[in-house]
Parts: C-alpha cells; structure tokens; sequence
C-alpha cells in the first residue's frame, strides 16, 4: 500500500504531505556536531530523529542522498561573530593542532553513533574541506549587493536583503524585533549594525586555523559552510534540511538568506527542527554546562546518574517522545525506558515460543490485519514514534497471551505479528537486541576458544597420547560441549 507521508515544515508551520522535488530521489542536509567536546544526550536526539526518517524514507522506495556535515572550522563562541572559534580555543588549552582536536572528537562523535544504531550519512562534509566553495558563496552574495567588505571582513548586510526580501521567515521575527533585541555598539565594531553576521571574518595574527581569499587571510563564517556544503552536494534546490530548534535562529535563518541572497530563490523545501533534550526545564548542552557525555551514559560514570544506561535504552528514550516534544532527563525516565526497551525486546524473543494453532480467534485476526497499517499511520503522521512503540506494547501484549495459550493464532497471522513487529522494532526504529548481540559475541568467543582446545586435542593424539585426549573431551563434556569425533574431523557443538 503507498503510503503518504506528512511531515511538519517549520517555514510555514504546518504538516504537509511529502513530494519529493525530483522523486524517486530525496535529498536531506542535517547539521551535525562542531567536534570540540564528547558527544552527549543533546547530540543524541537530532541524530536519531534524522536517522529514522533516512531509514523510513529509505523503506518507502527512495533513494536518499543523506548529508551530515562536521563542523571543524568557523563557529566562534558566540553567535553574534564574537569570541573564539571553539575548535582553536579547544586546541589552545590541550596544546595541540586544531585539526587534531576535531580528529579526535570526531572519532568520538562516530563511535558513540555506532553504539546508538545511527546509521552513517551518504555523504559527511567537513567545512574545512570545502573553502573554496564558501568563497564562492561570499562572492556571489556580494555580486548581488548584499554584503560590505569591513577591514578585511565580510558580512551579510541584513538590513539591505530585508528591503528585497523578508529577514526572519523560518523564525517567525522581523527585523525591527531583531533591533530592538541586538545590542547596538556606536562607533564600536566592524558591522553596520549588530544584526549583520559575518560571511568571512579577517584572522588576528594569533589565529591558527586561516585560509587565503580575495578579501584576507582568514576563515568563513559559521553559517556559510552549510549552505555552500548542502548546494554542492544537493543541487540549488532540495528537499529536506534538519537540525535542532535551537538552530532556527539564528543559524538556519542566516542559510536561507544566503541561499535567496546568492541565487534569488530559497534552497530548501522542508525545514525539519527536533526539540530540545532539557535537565530540570533547561536545554542541555556544552556552553551550559550541564550536558551529560553519552559515554558517561553508558558507563554510569557521572553524580547525577545512578545507574549506567545502554545504548539502546538511550535510544528508546529519546525515540519515547515525539521528536517536536520537549524531553526533560530524569533517571525515573530513563529506568522507564530501560524497562520499556525489555519489555520489547522480550515481546519479540517471546514470539519463538508461540505455537501456531489451525486459525485465529476474531478479535486476534483483527489486530494482527491493522497492526502494521496502525504502526505506518504513526509514522506518516510526522514521525510518531511514541505511537509506533504504544501499537507495539499491545502486540507484546498479545504475544504474552499466546504464549500462555490464552489466545490463538494460525501460522500465517503468527508470521505477519512477527515480521510487523521486528520491520517496526529493528529496521525503522532502528532498535537493536543487546542480549542478541551479546550472545553472537559469546558464541564466536567460545568458538575461537573450541578450535584452540580441540587443536591441543588433536596435537595429543597424534602423539598417541590418548590419556590427555580423553581428558580434554571428558571435561568438555562435563562443561556442556558436545564432542563428536568423525572421519572428517572433530565437530562440536553447546
């Protein structure tokens, strides 16, 4: 059955069914980490809210040319083009090169991905990769009058693109709010005015990270790299670009200026924003400093923590609430979640233990004809995720009263349960079974481990030492291994 999928478009705050510009092709830009720091629980939500739409997307039929950049060059301290860049600043204090800094937490950044079931993007940009490209994009906005050299700086003249187009769309302001709220330093500063961001900014003689231009040795703005990176690689004009609300302003607003600014026109689509992951009602992130690392997490290596969480009982948290909805961290939440993530998991374990009866009761038949249908309803409601999970309790629910042979099932209705439930659980959620895995783990130890006893064994008895021989499969046997020696070789098995 084709399936319409609804998604929430921040730039004209509704839900709109999806239409790819160029189907059955779809492409989607999603800012990533700036890789100054560990990754925490405020990194987590994008990357798994993104990562099951490129996985549902991806299930529907198309292809999906998925881009997360790395931010490793340009985003200073803060967002009025004040401050350190944070990656330099990072460098500074450890004593290192800025590239090993963005290095470092990059890997860190992929392998905490890895552990959460993120799947890896098509493409992964890196600003410092792509210079030219945003010299090009400085240029062209200055071609078409709407930014100003300034001692070597260039920055986007708001007030004069305002006058042609409208400043503020994705975030609902306008500029004199925008005056009002800016602090205005008279004689003090590069910029017009406050509300100007910088397209490129002129390095001091003690900034590191600098590259040449027309203009001067330095670096490009925080918001260039985005727009210069999702055009090259997505074309003029594309689909889906993503991020988290507190990119709106005024990150994302700044990209869609640029974009009108150098080619007339807007470059995205759909604008799509998760919500914020907050502790105690406030946001949670770096310059707060009230993030949580997701290693900590994992470990349970942090005060506020009482326990360490898994990676999937990370996921499931953050998959519990729909991704616009504010998430508030609590270990009653989590410890909920954990509890929530076992419930499936074993609903689904449990499913083996089933036994098929020649047809199903009625109300059974019903559930298991509109479950998949209810679980697709869910996702094409902008990505319920919350009610995907609901649809698959009741099924677990069901599953508990098949097993206790309180309810009946035929073996085709049996298989559908199964298959809607690990499509949802496993390949759209992305949910993964750590016991599961935990178990091929030990399996494959155990079998390195066999191959190795059984290769002593072997050495023993053709050196006609069969006392050690009987000794090494009496004990074997004795620990539950099962030794069979045949005419082709020695086989065991648990």
């Amino acid at each position: 059955m084709e399936q319409n999928l609804l998604i929430y478009n921040t730039l004209t705050r509704s839900k709109e069914l999806f239409k790819p510009l160029n189907a059955p092709h779809v492409g989607m830009y999603v800012c990533g980490p700036t890789v100054y720091g560990d990754p925490h629980l405020g990194h987590a939500r994008p990357a798994i809210t993104f990562d099951v739409l490129f996985r549902y997307l991806k299930h529907l039929g198309y292809k999906v040319r998925y881009v997360r950049n790395i931010t490793d060059v340009g985003h200073l301290e803060h967002d009025a083009d004040e401050g350190d860049d944070k990656i330099e600043k990072k460098a500074r204090l450890e004593q290192l090169e800025p590239m090993e800094i963005a290095q470092y937490y990059t890997n860190r950044y992929h392998k905490a991905m890895d552990m959460l079931n993120v799947l890896p993007p098509s493409i992964e940009p890196h600003a410092t990769g792509h210079i030219i490209e945003q010299e090009e994009l400085v240029k062209e906005i200055m071609n078409n009058g709407f930014a100003y050299e300034s001692n070597g700086s260039i920055y986007f003249d708001v007030e004069k693109y305002d006058q042609k187009y409208h400043y503020g769309i994705l975030s609902g302001r306008n500029l004199t709010d925008i005056k009002d709220n800016s602090r205005e330093l008279n004689g003090v500063g590069e910029k017009k005015h406050q509300y100007d961001f910088a397209l490129w900014k002129k390095a001091t003689p003690e900034h590191i990270m600098r590259w040449p231009s027309p203009w001067s040795e330095g670096y490009p703005g925080w918001h260039c790299e985005c727009t210069a990176m999702g055009r090259k690689y997505l074309g003029n004009h594309f689909d889906i670009h993503g991020g988290g609300m507190d990119l709106i302003f005024p990150h994302h607003e700044c990209e869609i200026a640029q974009a009108v600014a150098s080619q007339g026109d807007q470059m995205v689509h759909y604008w799509m924003h998760n919500n914020m992951i907050t502790i105690n009602g406030q946001k949670m992130g770096k310059s707060l400093g009230n993030f949580i690392t997701l290693e900590q997490f994992f470990t349970g290596n942090h005060p506020t923590l009482e326990q360490a969480y898994s990676p999937m009982t990370i996921r499931f948290f953050i998959l519990s609430a729909h991704y616009r909805g504010t998430v508030d961290f609590s270990n009653d939440a989590l410890k909920a979640a954990q509890k929530g993530y076992d419930r499936l998991m074993k609903g689904i374990k449990d499913l083996a233990r089933v036994q098929a009866a020649k047809g199903s009761q009625p109300e059974v038949q019903k559930f298991v004809k509109e479950l998949r249908q209810r679980c697709y309803d869910a996702m094409n409601d902008d990505l319920q995720t919350p009610l995907v999970i609901s649809a698959l309790f009741e099924a677990c629910h069901l599953v508990n009263q098949l097993v206790d042979h309180k309810a009946k099932i035929s073996a085709d209705d049996l298989k559908e349960l199964g298959d809607t439930m690990r499509l949802f659980t496993f390949d759209l959620l992305g949910l993964k079974d750590d016991a599961a895995e935990g178990n091929a783990s030990r399996e494959k130890a155990y079998g390195k481990v066999m191959e190795m006893v059984l290769r002593l064994r072997q050495q023993a008895k053709e050196a006609k030492d069969w006392a050690t021989s009987d000794q090494i499969r009496d004990a074997l046997n004795d620990a539950g291994f099962v030794i069979n020696d045949t005419k082709d070789g020695t086989t065991w098995s648990l």
